[in-house]
This record gives structure tokens, C-alpha cells and sequence, in this order.
């Protein structure tokens, strides 16, 4: 196995499923499992308890911002600047947008020609910290990689003496200065194990001009090619391990792999267990506005939408996109947004990226069919998509 590796894995692969049981493989040496969401660090603690009844005593599991104020941020913070050999930090602030903001007197941010203002990196404190002391999540990336200079990388090595291993869980989810992180996690004797899909980037770790137009939206694949080349061996980049879904039938890896043409098409697993052709009503479907509540009582599905402004069904389950993230289900209902229609309609049709994602997530939330509600006329006809008719409801 390289000591540097990312998995590319498809929807429903059971990723986190992978990474623990690697993880378990190992009973002596340190391992750390850190993830970006508190969500997920909890699945991955209760797979571990489920399998160990404990959390092994050499494992250590982590939110990704937990571990880079323990271990990037804290241990030598003052060699970045003085004033911290004097102040200690007081933990972080979850910063929603760009943080640092300029006010002025009236508590509003300050503007000049409409351009939103900032604090510099010549202003230290307000920078990177609130007044008391609290660290802006968007910062502590990249405030580990200036420090990291600075020390000449003993950040990095404390890190990788005290964990031989380092997993990462939806790496998908980093952005800008964790980039760098990783790159310098890298250069270590740490084996470092990197498992995420690019395609469900519905949270980032924080806003970041930092690679953001070439490497933005998880895009973290061509940014370790680019960037990491003498750092890799012949097989650190894995595609096929987990593009077996265990979740989605064929229709519906067919369908949603359309999305993302450029990776590994998603194929369903063949494992026995996983199999389900004997039930009835399997694919992907359209379903005019009409027929919803018909098709809700039938085939009782959970209702995806893109936020709560969309009206459902109260008297069945409703997820956002975003939310439903992690989540499987037997059968979903989408209420697509007006660019999610078009490119059912033309597959070429542009979808912002966070859009895509989204589509994508929905789509392979899934196990049996995924309906798309959709007033579809009788001459259209999308490749891979039954329309749902109202006649078949008794």
C-alpha cells in the first residue's frame, strides 16, 4: 500500500465503512480518523463501537477543526507572532462567509466603491482573531501553514511522531489552505489515507480563494497530481476500489454517474445481500405535480428538496439536499430546482457546481427508485427515465 493514497469512491461505496476497517487492521500503532462534520464523526465512532464494543485505545477519532487547533494550532502558535506567547487562544469561531470584516461606526461593513473591506494579514489580531481571542474558522488553515514556515515544518512533524497514521473521511469536503496541510502532511513518515467523492461537495470546510478556481469544489484529485507529484507512487490515486455502490441499483448508477462523466461510471456491487430484483417499481421516474400525492401514498418515499421555501408533503418525511447527505433510503421523491429540470431535459445544460452536487447527492440517496417530480409532456422522453402514470395508481 503507498504511504500517500486517496480513494475516489462512489455514493453508497460504504467509504467510511473502508476507512474503519483499515483503520482496525491495525492494533499497535497510532491511527487518527478525523472527518470535517460532527455528523460523521459520530458514524465513524459508532462503526468503530459496533464492530469493538470501544474505541480501540491506539485510535483516535476527531472533527477535522478539533485536530488543527489541538495539533496545528496551539503547540507553537507563538512562533507566528508574540502577542500569543501572551494571549491564549480561546477556541474558534465558525465563521459564515469571509470573516475579518471592516466595520464602522454604526456596526456596518465598511464598503468602498461597493467592494466589501477586510482586515489584512498586517493587522494580526483582527485577521485571524475575534476580540476575545477566538480563532475564525476560514483562518486556521492557513494559520497553520504560515506557522508551519516558520517553525519549518514542526508542526508537522510533532504530528506525524505522534500519529504513524492519518486518515482523512470526505476529503471532499476541504478546501483552500487545507490543501496545503495535506501537501505537508505528505512530506511526513505518517501514512496518510485520503477517502471522499468529489461529487457530494454540499459543505466546505470553509470559503477560499485559496485554489478555488482550479481546484474548488473537491477537486482535490488534480490538485495532489498537480502539486504532490514526487510525493506519489504508480497506484496513491485509487478509482476502482469503491466505485461499487452498495446502495444504488443499475438504473440509478447509470443515471446519476451522467452527472459526472469525468469519473468512474458507478456500478452496483454484486454482493447477495445487496440484491434486490424482486422488487417491484425499480429506477428512476418522472412524476407530473398532480400524480405526487398519488405516487406518496403508493410508494411512500422520502421527499428531497432543495430548502424549506419548497413545499412538500407534511405527512412524509422531507430532507434538504444537503441534509440528506449520508442518509440511505429504499425510495426518494426529488422536487428539483428549474436547472435541475433543464439538464434532465438536455444533459449538456449548465448546473453550477453546488447544484450538481446537490442533483447528485439526491439522486443517490436511493435503493429501489428515485422520482423526479417534473410535468413532463407525451413527447418527451429522456433516456434512462419512465414516466410515472396516473392510471397505474389504483
Amino acid at each position: 500500500m503507498p504511504k500517500n493514497r486517496l480513494i475516489i469512491a462512489a455514493a453508497g461505496s460504504g467509504k467510511t465503512t473502508f476507512l474503519v476497517n483499515e483503520a482496525l487492521k491495525n492494533t499497535k500503532e497510532r491511527i487518527l480518523i478525523t472527518t470535517y462534520t460532527e455528523a460523521n464523526e459520530a458514524e465513524i465512532r459508532n462503526k468503530i463501537i459496533k464492530k469493538k464494543k470501544c474505541i480501540p485505545s491506539n485510535i483516535t477519532v476527531q472533527t477535522w477543526f478539533s485536530f488543527l487547533l489541538q495539533h496545528g494550532v496551539r503547540p507553537y502558535q507563538g512562533a507566528l507572532n508574540d502577542v500569543l506567547w501572551d494571549n491564549d487562544i480561546k477556541g474558534m469561531l465558525l465563521s459564515e462567509g469571509q470573516s475579518a470584516k471592516k466595520n464602522g461606526k454604526d456596526g456596518k461593513q465598511l464598503k468602498i466603491n461597493g467592494y466589501p473591506q477586510y482586515w489584512g494579514e498586517e493587522h494580526f489580531k483582527k485577521h485571524y482573531f475575534t476580540s476575545d481571542w477566538r480563532i475564525y474558522s476560514d483562518k486556521i488553515s492557513k494559520f497553520i501553514f504560515n506557522c508551519n514556515k516558520e517553525t519549518r515544518g514542526e508542526i508537522n512533524l510533532r504530528i506525524s511522531r505522534i500519529y504513524p497514521h492519518i486518515f482523512i473521511d470526505e476529503v471532499q469536503d476541504l478546501a483552500g489552505f487545507d490543501y496545503e496541510f495535506i501537501k505537508s502532511l505528505f512530506k511526513t513518515r505518517s501514512n496518510i489515507l485520503l477517502v471522499g467523492d468529489p461529487r457530494q461537495v454540499t459543505y466546505l470546510t470553509h470559503p477560499s480563494r485559496k485554489h478555488k478556481q482550479k481546484y474548488g469544489n473537491g477537486r482535490i484529485k488534480e490538485f495532489i497530481q498537480d502539486n504532490c507529484k514526487s510525493l506519489l507512487s504508480a497506484d496513491s490515486i485509487d478509482e476502482t476500489t469503491l466505485k461499487k455502490s452498495h446502495r444504488n441499483n443499475k438504473q440509478l448508477c447509470d443515471f446519476s454517474s451522467k452527472l459526472y462523466p469525468e469519473y468512474e461510471k458507478t456500478e452496483p456491487c454484486e454482493c447477495e445481500h445487496c440484491q434486490n430484483g424482486d422488487i417491484n417499481h425499480q429506477g428512476v421516474f418522472i412524476v407530473r405535480t398532480k400524480d405526487v400525492r398519488r405516487y406518496l401514498r403508493k410508494y411512500k418515499p422520502v421527499q428531497l428538496r432543495w430548502n424549506k421555501r419548497t413545499k412538500t408533503n407534511p405527512s412524509f418525511p422531507t430532507y434538504n439536499f444537503g441534509e440528506s447527505k449520508g442518509q440511505t433510503h429504499d425510495r426518494v421523491l426529488i422536487y428539483p430546482t428549474k436547472e435541475m429540470i433543464e439538464w434532465l431535459k438536455n444533459n449538456k445544460s449548465k448546473l453550477e457546481d453546488g447544484t450538481r452536487a446537490k442533483f447528485y447527492v439526491a439522486l443517490t440517496r436511493a435503493k429501489f427508485s428515485c422520482a423526479i417530480v417534473y410535468d413532463y409532456t407525451d413527447s418527451d422522453n429522456i433516456f434512462g427515465v419512465v414516466k410515472f402514470k396516473r392510471s397505474v395508481v389504483k
